[in-house]
């Protein structure tokens, strides 16, 4: 049975964003070690999931991006867990409305690499 990997920025005190949302605090302390191992993550996982805010977060970003990471976000298969949203446009992204738990189980059940539940 695949596993479900949780992928979220938080710094040792909790600290996730800025009341608005901006992320800065993140990418400021990226070094090249840093990269090749977020790389790796991603690239070891062979499906994406994500809520709708984060997916339309990263669908205006990564299909424009020439960022390192933006290859193994744009490759690998991605699963939008959405009441509202009707369509996902990124390459090789697919919406689901129904019940989160039950699409969770029969992706664990497929085979392949880990999911990776971007928070």
């Amino acid at each position: 049975m695949r596993k479900v990997v949780l992928k979220m920025d938080v710094s040792l005190d909790g600290f996730v964003a800025k009341p608005n949302g901006d992320l800065d605090w993140i990418f400021g302390n990226f070094n090249d070690e840093l990269k090749a191992c977020l790389v790796d993550t991603l690239r070891q996982a062979d499906t994406h999931i994500m809520g709708r805010v984060a997916y339309n977060d990263m669908a205006d970003h990564w299909p424009f991006s020439t960022e390192v990471f933006a290859p193994p976000m744009n490759e690998i298969p991605k699963v939008v867990f959405s009441k509202t949203l009707k369509e996902a446009n990124w390459n090789r992204s697919r919406v689901v409305s129904g019940d989160i738990k039950e699409e969770i189980s029969r992706l664990k059940q497929q085979p392949g690499k880990y999911i990776l539940a971007h928070g």
